[in-house]
């Protein structure tokens, strides 16, 4: 008797713990092969969305739901040919304690666009691989991006931009953060511009760079180790400073409302 309590026991715990896992796993799970000059769109509204470069040919995405009201959430996909277009459907009115988290496998090199990825709130990352257009938004959360190539847009409506380790054109901005990015070599022409409303104002570039600087802070400080003039107001906080690098064949735009702004080499 005392045998077959035991073995009911934990045949109950074996239940238990493959609920657990099952709760756990893949709310949503899809591969997508998209030829070249095909595109990917993620809107989500409570949650991270990660994109990270992988060996294969496919985009893959996961998706996992968490939160006591985590049923009443699903993801729907509004794909068409040659586009994902995947985004998180709550019920209309709902308070719902629910997020979704997407985790997303992009092939390392391709030309793929990812025009529109953002969230209403969480982070936003992305990491090692090469794509034709990244744009990256959250409007409460940080944005990451690393060992990233092609046209790169990253924003945050309160948050902390970062972009490290990578190549090509970036444009990159905060409403309420700190934007930090360092480019470690630029592939391609087109201007670039990094700003925030309410924070600082970090970059580093290759030395070599080519571009028209203009540099300007309302209430903050300039700091910079190229060929460029700082000038700080007569009358009141606040500097400003421009110059050409090179032939000058990009604008490069650097501004802080109210925060400090450095441009260095690498």
């Amino acid at each position: 008797m005392r045998s077959r309590m035991i073995f009911n026991f934990v045949a109950g715990v074996v239940v238990c713990l493959a609920a657990a896992s099952g709760a756990s796993a893949q709310d949503f799970q899809r591969s997508y092969n998209l030829g070249e000059g095909g595109a990917v769109q993620i809107a989500n509204v409570s949650g991270d969305i990660e994109l990270k470069g992988h060996d294969g040919g496919a985009v893959v995405v996961n998706a996992y739901k968490t939160g006591r009201d985590r049923e009443m959430v699903e993801v729907a996909d509004e794909s068409t040919q040659g586009r994902v277009v995947l985004r998180a459907k709550y019920p209309n009115n709902c308070n719902c304690d629910a997020s979704v988290r997407f985790e997303v496998r992009v092939p390392r090199s391709s030309g793929l666009s990812f025009d529109k990825i953002t969230t209403a709130s969480g982070n936003v990352r992305a990491e090692g691989f090469t794509a034709g257009r990244v744009a990256l938004s959250t409007a409460s959360g940080d944005v990451s991006v690393r060992q990233l190539g092609g046209e790169i847009k990253a924003s945050s409506a309160s948050g902390t931009v970062r972009v490290s380790d990578s190549t090509g054109r970036v444009n990159a901005s905060s409403a309420s953060g700190d934007v930090e990015v360092e480019l470690t070599r630029l592939e391609g022409g087109g201007d670039m511009s990094f700003s925030s409303a309410s924070g600082d104002v970090h970059v580093r570039l290759p030395s070599n760079i080519d571009a028209q600087v203009s540099m300007s802070t309302v209430s903050g400080s300039i700091e910079t180790n190229f060929p460029i003039e700082v000038k700080t107001s007569r009358y009141g906080p606040g500097s400003r400073a421009q110059g050409q690098l090179g032939n000058g064949s990009r604008t490069l735009k650097l501004s802080s409302a109210s925060g400090n702004i450095s441009l260095k080499s690498i």
